[in-house]
């Protein structure tokens, strides 16, 4: 499986914090990144538009990859059959063999047979570009309503991303996303997690953790994910608590994720 870093490693660098301390960031600090640390994958998410871009941004950035040796993985939310379309488009333009997508987007939800539908129709289109399709488990559908999407579609073409933490919104625990998502995963988002208490006891606090250091038992995830043989990618993620100001969380997310990918690094 190889190791990389996505615009969700940073996500406070991505977001308003990094311009507010003086940090902007884009596609080149993220290849920088990846350099600075021996990776040779990144994956541009949906934090960082690509199709906001324009084309000679895009012409730029793909030169860019090309002459440091860095593959791409695109992702995007709003699963529609035009957003699909263009997506498939800018991964063909850009070399990209990934596409990782998530269904809902602020406003729109679409049921089981729409997503099923949606993919379908753009299935042709996926398999003559050699891109594979990954949805993510994100927050509103359970499981076994994405492994329905799965298997009925059932191409090599469409798999899962899977998210360590994701389905907690949806009420699920990440042993039950495993066993259910594991044999349809094509892409793996690593993000490690905490759950703890708050003082006053009533209820429950889930914040990210560096990797390793968390709730995840990463060996046992990538264990499973391996055995079905279609997961050729990983990408850290993280979830860093906000700090005192935007500098210190800047700080703090670039230390985590050089930790984390050093540890998983050291278990890959």
């Amino acid at each position: 499986m190889e190791l990389g870093i996505s615009t969700y490693t940073y996500g406070w660098a991505v977001d308003a914090a990094g311009a507010a301390a003086g940090q902007p960031f884009d596609e080149l600090t993220l290849i920088g990144l990846a350099r600075s640390m021996q990776l040779s994958l990144v994956q541009v998410g949906d934090n960082l538009p690509l199709h906001h871009f324009s084309p000679e941004r895009l012409g730029a950035f793909k030169d860019f990859l090309r002459q440091h040796q860095i593959a791409l993985e695109v992702g995007a939310k709003g699963l529609t059959v035009e957003h699909l379309q263009l997506y498939i488009n800018i991964c063909r333009e850009m070399g990209a063999r990934l596409l990782r997508f998530v269904i809902d987007e602020d406003g729109y939800q679409p049921s089981v047979d729409m997503v099923i539908g949606i993919i379908r129709s753009c299935l042709d289109l996926l398999q003559r570009q050699n891109i594979i399709l990954a949805i993510e488990n994100h927050d509103r559908l359970k499981v076994r309503q994405l492994e329905t999407i799965m298997k009925a579609i059932d191409s090599p073409a469409v798999g899962i991303c899977l998210d360590s933490v994701n389905s907690l919104g949806a009420g699920e625990g990440i042993d039950t996303v495993i066993e259910v998502l594991a044999p349809y995963t094509v892409n793996l988002h690593i993000k490690d997690f905490n759950i703890k208490r708050p003082a006053h006891k009533q209820g429950f606090i889930v914040e990210g953790q560096i990797a390793g250091e968390g709730k995840l038992d990463i060996p046992f995830l990538l264990e499973r994910v391996r055995s079905y043989r279609r997961c050729k990618t990983g990408v850290l993620e993280q979830w860093v608590p906000f700090e005192n100001d935007a500098e210190e969380t800047l700080a703090r997310e670039k230390c985590w994720a050089e930790k984390g990918i050093g540890y998983l690094k050291s278990i890959l």
